[in-house]
């Protein structure tokens, strides 16, 4: 049925071919830009090695014999792998208004290559131990730290209109990227022999893709991707500035009203759907296969991520033709009923095709509300304060997903099932829904900004 919609051609009106040329002439003058194809060959790969990596690291905390099937050990090591999204991306900027970012590019994927072989090496020697986390927890900061260089770096070598096309690429293409990486380093895992040589397997193979990420950085000038001039001054005012910034961004929401809101609902949104995610590990794990083939759980579980993307992907093309008849607070609303459904779907006891059907529906849901979200952030917020409500967008979507985690550990039972828990993730959407629809703000108010001098 998915793929039947998604294949189906749409008429070609002389609007949307005129369009399509457009993009297609952008995207070859794109590939003609020589510090831009540099900068993406370094993208794709790094990403590619980070799919490897968490795959690797996934099948470590959650699907090894070694790790701990419980709710709080699976919760524990899902909170530790977001931390770094929360904390480090914020105040990445501080340092790469400082360090060239072609350098940050190149060794950054250098201590990768560095941290992920140790853990390889533990792994095959020692197994799953606290150094794991630790180590685990310091990959993941320096890839945020990659990619927001990554970001930083685009306007240097893409200008003018083309960069508007070049920042909807490379990001999308880059997850793209991490997908099939995770998928490589997932088959090549099942062809080796059960056991420690199996978890490390993931884990070598991201080792080698990250360091061709490093050696192609060597491609670009040491300058090319800036900055210009670095910055100078005190680096601890300066990360005083972004936490106060950050504050200033959510007070400016807050008055705004209508962004504000949004990002409310969409926090409440990954807050239910964090508790959803962990739920969707412990019973790919416990549940659905038999406990202790971590083969099998592993399989389970990618298989629940990838309907969750087709239902994310379908969710692009639905929102683009329906969301432009309504408000987006009334799309964001009817995808929130739409989650709210997902979740009694599991209220009788589920079997694999019910999971992956729920996880479909809960991915279109969860992409329709966020792309209404991001419009209703980017129309109804000031140029002079959109970096920052941007930026505070960032933590307080990564920090409820962290919060989530916290909660799973208390309330989701190990099997990662209960007809109450889905129930109540239920209510919770639907309730939130209907709240946001009826009373959530439809036109944004004045705020007035502070006068200098």
């Amino acid at each position: 049925m998915v793929m039947a919609m998604d294949s189906a051609p749409h008429p070609a009106t002389p609007s949307n071919y005129c369009e399509r040329v457009t993009i297609l002439a952008e995207l070859r003058a794109l590939l003609g830009l020589p510090g831009f194809r540099k900068l993406f060959a370094v993208r794709l790969v790094s990403q590619a090695g980070d799919g490897m990596f968490q795959v690797g690291l996934a099948n470590l905390l959650f699907f090894s014999p070694e790790s701990q099937g419980s709710a709080a050990a699976i919760a524990g090591a899902f909170a530790i792998m977001l931390a770094p999204f929360t904390v480090v991306g914020p105040f990445a900027g501080v340092f790469l208004d400082r360090w060239q970012r072609r350098q940050v590019l190149v060794l950054g994927n250098a201590v990768r290559v560095l941290i992920t072989g140790t853990m390889a090496v533990l792994m095959l020697t020692q197994g799953v131990t606290p150094a794991i986390y630790v180590l685990g927890l310091a990959a993941l900061s320096v890839n945020r730290f990659l990619l927001a260089g990554l970001s930083a770096g685009l306007p240097r070598v893409v200008q003018g209109d083309l960069l508007l096309t070049a920042n909807a690429l490379t990001p999308t293409l880059g997850a793209g990227a991490a997908f099939l990486g995770g998928g490589v380093g997932f088959v090549l895992g099942l062809l080796m022999p059960a056991g420690r040589i199996q978890d490390a397997t993931a884990l070598a193979c991201a080792c080698v893709v990250m360091g061709c990420a490093s050696l192609l950085g060597l491609r670009m000038s040491r300058t090319l991707l800036g900055p210009v001039r670095p910055a100078v001054g005190s680096i601890r005012n300066e990360l005083v500035a972004v936490a106060r910034g950050l504050a200033d961004g959510a007070r400016y929401l807050a008055a705004r009203r209508t962004p504000g809101q949004a990002l409310l609902v969409m926090a409440l949104h990954r807050f239910l759907y964090g508790v959803v995610f962990i739920a969707s590990i412990l019973m790919s794990r416990n549940l659905l296969v038999e406990p202790g083939d971590r083969s099998a759980g592993l399989a389970t579980f990618a298989t629940v991520i990838g309907a969750t993307g087709v239902g994310g992907g379908l969710a692009i093309l639905l929102t683009a033709v329906l969301a432009r008849r309504m408000a987006p607070q009334t799309w964001i609303a009817a995808m929130l009923l739409l989650a709210g459904v997902s979740q009694l779907v599991l209220v009788p006891e589920p079997g694999f095709v019910t999971v992956v059907t729920a996880a479909a529906l809960l991915g279109l849901a969860a992409q329709g509300a966020k792309i209404a979200v991001d419009t209703i952030v980017q129309r109804d917020s000031e140029d002079a304060y959109r970096g920052r409500a941007f930026a505070f967008y960032d933590v307080l979507y990564n920090a409820a997903f962290v919060g989530a985690a916290a909660l799973a550990a208390f309330l989701v039972p190990d099997a990662g099932w209960s007809p109450g828990l889905f129930v109540a993730l239920s209510v919770g959407y639907v309730a939130t829904a209907v709240l946001f629809g009826l009373r959530g703000s439809r036109t944004a108010a004045l705020v007035r900004q502070p006068t200098s001098g």
